[in-house]
């Protein structure tokens, strides 16, 4: 939405199509430009049908945002291991393949801006996430790979690293993460999910999307294989 409200003709791909659709309702519904394309970012085949999607659709893409994620909450002794491989295969393969094949037509046209959505667990670790927080690390080793690979090229190449923000997928958690810590539901924001940030407040997704947002502009051309913390201070510690 931030994107296409600053004039973007947004690809907006998920999984899901049906929800793919919904927000681009939401963006035409605004005044925006948007196409809703089904994709498996872990599945290489997925991945280029849906980068030929939106170059058949809009032109090639200048600008992409690795944004899929999921979480699964469990002791390393009890992570099942097809939550590990699904998990690293969306975060951390899908963030590399997604990348892959977006880059040569940015690189063709020297510009282009990729943003990663990492996390704090990007940059630090937490128990009964083992997966999600190696993915995430990941990403930011990735980012740092492809800002070096590309810097000649007017292309840049940053992660974002977010604290808790509210959304599903932060609400989905609550009661796995009541359960490993043995707490009751009720008490997971404020112990859990707040405690290690300074400011002790969920973090909003238009925050994230001004940042995101801001990554996408000429001024910010000499920002690139940064990890950028939105975290209330999380990492500051």
């Amino acid at each position: 939405m931030a994107l296409a409200e600053a004039g973007a003709a947004v690809g907006v791909a998920d999984l899901d199509e049906k929800r793919a659709q919904h927000v681009v309702r939401e963006i035409e519904d605004g005044g925006g430009r948007a196409a809703a394309t089904s994709v498996d970012v872990s599945d290489s085949t997925s991945v280029r049908a849906m980068v030929d999607v939106v170059a058949q659709t809009f032109g090639p893409a200048d600008i992409l945002v690795n944004n899929a994620g999921l979480q699964y909450v469990a002791p390393i002794t009890e992570y099942p291991e097809e939550k590990w491989h699904r998990l690293v295969g969306v975060m951390l393969t899908g963030t590399f393949l997604c990348t892959k094949y977006a880059l040569p037509a940015m690189i063709s046209r020297r510009w282009g801006r990729i943003i990663n959505i990492a996390s704090a667990h990007g940059l630090v670790a937490s128990p009964f996430k083992s997966a999600y927080v190696s993915s995430k690390h990941g990403i930011v080793g990735f980012t740092k790979v492809a800002a070096w690979e590309v810097a000649e090229s007017g292309v840049t190449v940053n992660a974002v690293c977010p604290g808790y923000v509210r959304t599903p997928l932060v609400e989905s958690q609550i009661a796995d993460q009541a359960r490993v810590h043995r707490i009751p539901e009720t008490e997971v924001v404020e112990k859990v999910m707040l405690q290690p940030a300074a400011i002790k407040q969920l973090i909003e997704p238009e925050e994230v999307a001004a940042l995101v947002r801001y990554l996408c502009t000429d001024e910010a051309r000499m920002i690139t294989g940064a990890a950028l913390s939105i975290d209330g201070g999380w990492t500051a510690r």
